[in-house]
């Protein structure tokens, strides 16, 4: 199929410029990508007919991730320091 309608997982190293020129970079672009994305972890990890605890576990890492990220700079000034 066209380049623009494969997933990136899909796309050679060679097309990767071709193909990140033809997405949208719009609101509305990357509003539909992020919907995208979310409706195919659902599928994959969430709505499962036996699902596992791997859909939540990788959420809660990603917040641990995410919140760490966030808080690096107070943490990295609140440390415990062996000589001050």
């Amino acid at each position: 199929g066209p380049l623009s309608e494969r997933p990136l997982m899909e796309v050679r190293l060679g097309e990767l410029h071709t193909w990140i020129s033809t997405c949208s970079f719009s609101p509305r672009g990357l509003l539909g990508a992020v919907q995208r994305a979310w409706s195919s972890y659902c599928a994959k990890y969430i709505h499962v007919r036996q699902g596992g605890p791997a859909g939540i576990s990788m959420l809660l890492a990603g917040y641990c991730l995410l919140s760490y990220g966030w808080n690096y700079q107070h943490f990295k000034r609140h440390r415990w320091r062996k000589y001050h």
